[in-house]
Formats: structure tokens, C-alpha cells, sequence
């Protein structure tokens, strides 16, 4: 029972390993005795079998990434983004956070075989899925980076500044691809993590203001940490969580059930927010 996660001796990839949740979560993968590749923007400290330099925005360099890795891949860990706040320009944050994602994830999927687990990292501030699916479902037919690419230039009012829409996008896109996947013995999921504590939280406070992120982070009362979150991102895509597919984990303390029960004060985010446009 010591490999009771099944991650030793497989190969993993992990996008987004210079910090945060995405370093958190090499570092538990090496650990657990997984063939970590790692790709990023920046280089990566972690000691994994292999990094690559990778820039989300630039499709053919995820094409040369994952081409360097090349052989088996058994689960691919989709934990690089943009803040929201409109710190980035939303094109730069739609690329990273949806349109390269979803590149590189295609990518790795033939890689997979007739078995493998893919999640990828999404947020409570993609709450607002549920009211736009056909919207979504208009991107999601899009073939290819630069078709979807075409579609958010044309759709900007959609868009807005990035954020919220791509997260929003990675929902809805992981619980139509589960559906798809899973009769190749591919799963998909992602979770909704709560405010947490990564070098991206100085641009969060700065562009949407530490009273709505303060908000988010309740009940629990703090941000959570990247290894808090790295957690619940290697057991879902490990063998235990073998039939879990096309979830939305929240991974925030209760924020979403309280939300739910009338426990969280919605319009203190929004107050807050609104202050913030003024």
C-alpha cells in the first residue's frame, strides 16, 4: 500500500511548475516517485526528469515541448495562469489560461493511449459558467488555437478582461471533453481553487482589490497554500480517483457551500468590486 496513489514510475507532466500551485504540485509528484516533466515560462528549481521552456501563448512551442517528451504520458497536471484584475491584456490572459491549455492538452492526449487523467486548475472566479454555456459551446466547437483565437478577437464583449471568461471556459470545456475522453479511458477534471497564497496574489489585490479576495476566502478565514492545493489536484488525476471524471472540485474551505446555504455574503464581493470600477 505504500504506492497507494499509483504514481510511481509514471510519467507525469506538469505546465506551470516554476511556482505556486504548480511547483507544489512537482515536488509532491517527484516525491510520490513519479517521472515528473516539467514545462513553464520560467525555469523551474524542482528536480524533475526534464524541463522545458514553454510560452502558452505560442502554440508551436507546446507542439515542440510535448514532442520533446514524446513516449507514454500518464497524466498531465494543467497548472500554469494569468491573474484576473485586468493586470494582463485579455487576449494574453485568454491564451494562457484557455486557449494554450486546451493546445497543449490535445497535444498530450495521443501521448496517453488507452489510459490516462488530465486536470487542470480553474477558479471561483468561473462561477459565472452555468449562465453562458452556449456561449462557451460557440468556443468549444472552435478547431485550434488560432480559430479560438479568431473567435475571442470577434466575441471581445464576452471576453472582457480574460479572467473570469477563461476560467470559465476551462469548466465548461473539462465537463464536455469528460463525456468525450472517457470512452478513450481518458479522464478530465479541474478544480476551483479559493484565494491562495502564490506570488500571483500581489497582482489579485492590486487589479481587483484585497476586500473582494479577502471575500472569497471565507469561511475558512485564509488563503489557502499552493501545497493545500496541490493535494487534491495529484489524487484526482491518481488510480483511486479511477471514475472520477468531468468534476468540479472546489478545493476552498466551504466558500462554495456556503455560498450555497446563504453563509457567504456574495454582495460584499460585488460591493466591493464595483467600488474598485469607480
Amino acid at each position: 500500500m505504500s504506492d497507494v496513489l499509483g504514481y510511481k514510475g509514471k510519467r507525469v507532466i506538469v505546465s506551470g511548475c516554476f511556482s505556486g500551485m504548480g511547483e507544489a504540485t512537482a515536488k509532491l509528484l517527484v516525491s510520490l516517485g513519479a517521472e515528473v516533466h516539467g514545462f513553464d515560462f520560467k525555469e523551474s528549481a524542482v528536480p524533475m526528469a526534464s524541463f522545458t521552456q514553454i510560452d502558452l501563448r505560442d502554440p508551436a512551442s507546446l507542439e515542440s515541448a510535448v514532442g520533446g517528451v514524446g513516449g507514454k504520458v500518464d497524466a498531465l497536471f494543467n497548472c500554469a495562469g494569468l491573474p484576473g484584475g485586468g493586470g494582463f491584456p485579455p487576449m494574453d490572459t485568454m491564451k494562457v489560461n484557455f486557449l494554450g491549455t486546451r493546445h497543449l492538452t490535445e497535444q498530450v492526449i495521443p501521448l496517453m493511449g488507452d489510459k490516462g487523467a488530465i486536470v487542470s486548475i480553474a477558479s471561483t472566479g468561473g462561477l459565472g459558467w452555468s449562465r453562458r454555456i452556449p456561449v462557451h459551446m460557440q468556443l468549444l466547437a472552435t478547431q485550434g488555437f488560432q480559430a479560438g483565437l479568431d473567435w475571442c478577437e470577434a466575441n471581445q464583449d464576452q471576453v472582457a478582461e480574460g479572467y473570469a471568461f477563461s476560467k470559465e471556459a476551462v469548466i465548461v470545456w473539462t465537463q464536455f471533453m469528460g463525456a468525450q475522453l472517457i470512452k478513450k479511458g481518458i479522464r478530465i477534471n479541474c478544480s476551483l481553487p479559493s484565494p491562495t497564497q502564490t506570488p500571483m496574489m500581489a497582482t489579485f489585490h492590486a487589479t481587483s482589490g484585497k476586500e473582494v479576495v479577502d471575500a472569497a476566502a471565507e469561511p475558512l478565514g485564509r488563503y489557502t497554500t499552493p501545497e493545500e492545493q496541490a493535494g487534491p489536484l495529484v489524487l484526482i488525476n491518481s488510480d483511486l480517483a479511477g471514475v472520477v471524471n468531468g468534476v468540479v472540485l472546489p478545493v476552498d474551505g466551504g466558500f462554495m457551500g456556503g455560498l450555497a446555504t446563504g453563509q457567504v455574503d456574495i454582495s460584499k464581493m460585488m460591493g466591493a468590486a464595483k467600488k474598485q470600477d469607480a
